[in-house]
């Protein structure tokens, strides 16, 4: 079956499966190359799309952001792709045993380039069989992902103010989730009064936030780990009659952040930043949290994404993915999140750019914080080079 053939047959639908699965070409479609795509998106930082191209004629997205300084996933993600030529599509197991001790001496650079790449490969095997990739994980249970408004990444300012003017731009786009970061730049080593005053004012955001979304409205709040364990546990009281819906990553050490998790009144939630089944299972095992939240890029991949819900699930944990992604690495993490028992919500960066939704094709389908995942093959999007031309990183 030629190239042309092939794709024709795909463009069918399901009723061409029968004579594609008789072709058993179509089982030996070879990783044949990459291109990789730095999208501009503001001072935080660019978007890293890679694009994996077959011998079919196929290709697949990943999302490879937020890996550091100057995106050092793409080197790796030409190292990986280098690995990867000639070989099947579906040597993703294979892929991830080699890049896995990566990790330990790249950070962040390879687990991101290592989960992109991954995320092409499931993108393109769903195409090759015609599926949405969701049902490589075991099918949906549910046709969209409630998705929470994060306002860190696009709030002007670092005051009350500013975090309640995008708060209102989050809730009049629909949203009734809602986080923010309100205690970056606390000075690390500051004074008594210096750590005090920031705590006040971080404080004081998640009030004017509170006051925007009302009292029904999700809050969820990141501490990124600026508080000590005796300061994590006095956040408690402050934030206690602000009715969280969750309060995130308070402190650093397990033993502390397990501490505070222990007598906080509002439910708690981390984990964005671990890597693989083994870190996953020590936080889990330490009771850092009440909720999980591993992130397709970070974490090792979709299938990493998977297992470690599998994890979570035995331990009686709901997920809620971190990811302040791309809207490919959003869909990447939905394609898994549609399947898995214990999900309970999504993250999405609100507030970024006024052409989010036009990075793909067709547009982001997000409605009132709720994601639609399309029955169409693979990922069923594709990348707008026009828009991703437009918004180039130089």
């Amino acid at each position: 079956m030629n190239r042309r053939r092939f794709v024709s047959a795909l463009a069918l639908g399901p009723a061409a499966l029968p004579a594609l699965a008789q072709d058993r070409r179509l089982s030996e479609i070879t990783f044949a190359g990459i291109v990789i795509f730095r999208v501009r998106v503001n001072r935080l930082g660019n978007w890293v799309i890679a694009r994996v191209r077959t011998s079919a004629g196929l290709s697949g997205l990943g999302d490879a952001s937020h890996s550091g300084r100057e995106d050092p996933s793409v080197a790796k993600l030409t190292e990986y792709a280098a690995w990867m030529t000639g070989r099947s599509i579906y040597d993703i197991e294979w892929l991830r045993q080699r890049a896995y001790p990566e990790v330990a001496h790249h950070g962040r650079a390879a687990s991101c380039a290592l989960s992109a790449i991954e995320q092409a490969l499931y993108d393109v095997q769903g195409q090759a069989a015609g599926v949405p990739t969701y049902q490589l994980f075991g099918g949906k249970l549910r046709d969209t992902v409630r998705n929470y408004a994060n306002i860190n990444r696009s709030s002007e300012g670092r005051e009350p103010a500013a975090f309640a003017k995008m708060a209102g731009s989050a809730v009049a786009a629909g949203f009734d989730a809602i986080k923010l970061a309100p205690f970056d730049g606390m000075p690390a080593n500051g004074s008594a009064a210096e750590i005090e005053a920031h705590t006040r004012l971080g404080v004081d955001s998640v009030r004017a936030v509170r006051e925007v979304v009302g009292p029904d409205g999700d809050l969820l709040i990141d501490a990124h780990s600026h508080f000590d364990r005796a300061r994590g546990m006095d956040l408690l009281r402050r934030l206690e009659p602000l009715n969280l819906y969750w309060l995130e990553e308070v402190a650093r050490p397990l033993a502390d952040l397990a501490a505070i998790n222990q007598a906080a009144p509002m439910p708690t939630a981390g984990g964005e930043s671990l890597f693989g089944l083994q870190e996953n299972h020590r936080y889990i095992h330490a009771g850092a949290v009440d909720i999980l939240m591993p992130d397709v890029k970070y974490c090792g991949g979709m299938l990493e994404l998977k297992k470690v819900a599998a994890m979570a699930e035995g331990a009686g944990m709901p997920v809620s993915p971190h990811g302040p992604a791309s809207p490919v690495g959003n869909m990447a993490a939905a394609q898994v999140c549609v399947g898995l028992p214990n999900f309970q919500i999504l993250e999405f960066s609100h507030g970024e750019t006024g052409w989010r939704a036009e990075l793909i094709d067709p547009p982001e389908a997000l409605d009132k914080g709720m994601l639609a995942v399309s029955g169409r093959p693979g990922f069923g999007i594709r990348l707008n080079e026009k828009t991703a031309a437009r918004h180039k990183a130089e």
